[in-house]
């Protein structure tokens, strides 16, 4: 064997005290207890749980920098046990819309990534769907659209008779459509109307994005993939509403999936908000109390997965004037093991389990990566977080994101990522990066599916 890691074995059906794996070419080899095989190299982890590769479903590593932002992203995903990333598709300047634009992408993963990275692809207004085919050809896992614009150039909205002929192109194909689920009329009449009254703080940014806005967002969205028979996704849902929502249509028979970012579960704006301000913004808003709410949502089972929406703005751009225009997104890729580990121990929840199954199992089934992601079993990528027990606060100052700055900025999480390794090779070590930019590899999409087969 290459290295055997000894600990506490989370695999995800089961859990190992005193269990070691081995891995031998890059995969996991061999699991057990008691005495373990030899090896060229041993890590005795001692008590702290030995998990797979956290998955990250959503991913902004282009929006500030371009494609070289996947360096540094990618950096702070190894550092926080995060394996793979799935990466947004609305790079600066221009969003991945294209085979020659995945080409481009998929040569800046293979230049700068640390660790795995699959790919969302986008259309544009006026575009079409002709490049649908090709692109899920060349391996993108899946599409996502907004139906708010950010951005005429690289976060467009996309009108219903476009969002329409993409549901019917990819209702044969085993590919989600997600969706940024923000109605652009009630926000900006809403925003326009705040700003008459003089508000202007974070307590005023869930007013100015409401819940019916994301609601009406949703529904129609689930609508339309339901018409089609199509995967439709919603990638951030802040209300146990919106989950109820989309539960409906996946009763009804149709394929509808929503999925939480990590931070609705730790903030409120109303115990919070005073503190982080602008810090804490983020679209769709942080909701004041929702928390308790979607954690249940999670215990029902309504919630595909979590994710952590890391963006990579600079502070610069949440220092602004006024709560309307500073920038929305938080990085979160160093926090996201460790948060969502401390929220569910908070919720009476097997911590480890629920982690392994939230930001593991369920994503890499998503998006088409198991049994090679996801999971500690014989044959699977040796894609591995040691997660080491006991208060630790974050330190923004010593992320590996060149963002350092963060809404969970001397918060106490229950643990630390002290090791990482990818493909069976030490990435972290706890204190430093140990692998090299392109040792993260393109992932295309597998095999494995959320539903078994079309609906409608």
């Amino acid at each position: 064997m290459d290295t055997v890691i000894s600990g506490t074995i989370v695999t995800g059906r089961e859990v190992l005290p005193g269990g070691w794996l081995a891995i031998r070419d890059g995969r996991i080899a061999a699991i057990g207890c008691g005495e373990a095989p030899a090896a060229a190299s041993h890590h005795d982890a001692g008590d702290a749980l030995v998990l797979p590769g956290v998955i990250d479903g959503q991913t902004h590593a282009g929006s500030f920098q371009g494609l070289p932002g996947l360096a540094s992203t990618t950096r702070s995903a190894v550092a926080g046990g995060v394996t793979t990333i799935v990466d947004m598709p609305y790079d600066n300047p221009h969003p991945l819309d294209s085979i020659e634009t995945l080409r481009e992408k998929v040569a800046a993963i293979e230049t700068w990534a640390h660790c795995n990275v699959a790919l969302y692809a986008t259309v544009m207004p006026g575009q079409g769907t002709d490049a649908v085919d090709r692109l899920i050809e060349g391996g993108i896992v899946a599409f996502k659209i907004s139906s708010f614009e950010s951005s005429p150039t690289r976060f467009p909205r996309i009108p219903s008779d476009l969002t329409l002929d993409l549901f019917e192109t990819l209702a044969g194909t085993h590919i989600p459509l997600g969706l940024h689920n923000e109605d652009q009329e009630i926000v900006r009449s809403r925003v326009a109307r705040l700003k008459e009254a003089g508000q202007n703080g974070i307590a005023a940014h869930s007013g100015s994005r409401p819940p019916a806005a994301e609601a009406a967002a949703t529904a129609h969205f689930l609508e339309l993939g339901a018409a089609a028979g199509a995967h439709a996704h919603i990638v951030h849902l802040t209300t146990n509403r919106g989950f109820q929502l989309v539960e409906n249509y996946r009763r009804d028979g149709f394929r509808a999936t929503g999925e939480l970012c990590v931070h609705y579960l730790w903030f409120d704006p109303v115990r919070d908000g005073a503190e982080l301000g602008a810090r804490m913004k983020v679209n769709p808003p942080i909701r004041p109390g929702q928390s308790d709410a979607l954690w249940a949502e999670i215990a029902a089972g309504r919630v595909a997965f979590v994710s952590s929406d890391h963006s990579s703005w600079p502070i610069d751009n949440k220092l602004t004037p006024s709560i309307f225009d500073a920038g929305a997104g938080v990085p979160g890729l160093e926090t996201l093991l460790p948060a969502f580990f401390t929220g569910a121990r908070k919720q009476g929840f097997d911590a480890a389990r629920a982690t392994v199954e939230q930001l593991c199992e369920r994503p890499a089934r998503f998006f088409g990566l198991w049994p090679q992601k996801g999971e500690i079993r014989v044959g699977a990528d040796a894609d591995l977080a040691i997660f080491s027990l006991g208060p630790t606060p974050w330190r923004a100052a010593e992320a590996h994101d060149e963002l350092n700055w963060s809404p969970f900025e001397d918060r106490i999480f229950d643990g630390h990522v002290s090791r990482t390794y990818v493909g069976g090779k030490l990435a972290w070590d706890g204190s430093v990066i140990t692998n090299r930019e392109g040792d993260g590899r393109f992932l295309p999409r597998g095999s494995s599916r959320w539903f078994d087969g079309r609906s409608g």
